[in-house]
């Protein structure tokens, strides 16, 4: 499960559909209907919230915002509580560790969108942040796995 702190335009588009999906999967944790998953380190920063389900949903409304605007239809109907109007700290160093997971990622998967998001961070374009996060200075963060 990948929750990323990244912006949801740097995904492409098998990434965008895994993260809608493995958020949909969080969400259904984080309401107690389902026994697997429940100790992941990617749902710490979401539990900490004074209303974790609503967060998650906000979180999965901004992956609908993205997908919508690539033509994508994603089911908002899935999204139990978005009601939500709180942000989420990300260290510095956690956006780098990301930054470097994911480019790993496409530059296997799909290269020409590698090359598109470094491109833009050689211009000091990204890397952007998903709506609900903002960046903080400080480490990677204690429960990331790697």
């Amino acid at each position: 499960m990948r929750i990323w702190s990244l912006h949801p335009s740097h995904l492409d588009r098998q990434g965008l559909i895994a993260c809608w999906r493995e958020t949909l999967l969080a969400q259904k944790v984080l309401r107690g209907q389902t026994r697997g998953y429940r100790s992941h380190p990617q749902l710490v920063r979401f539990r900490e919230l004074d209303a974790p389900v609503a967060a998650i949903g906000a979180y999965l409304s901004g992956l609908a915002a993205e997908a919508d605007a690539r033509g994508y239809t994603f089911n908002r109907g899935l999204i139990v509580d978005d009601a939500w109007d709180g942000t989420i700290e990300v260290a510095e160093g956690q956006i780098a560790f990301e930054w470097d997971h994911l480019l790993a990622k496409l530059s296997i998967r799909s290269p020409a969108h590698a090359e598109a998001c470094a491109e833009r961070a050689r211009d000091g374009d990204v890397p952007a942040l998903h709506p609900l996060m903002f960046a903080v200075p400080g480490p990677r963060a204690e429960w990331e796995r790697g």
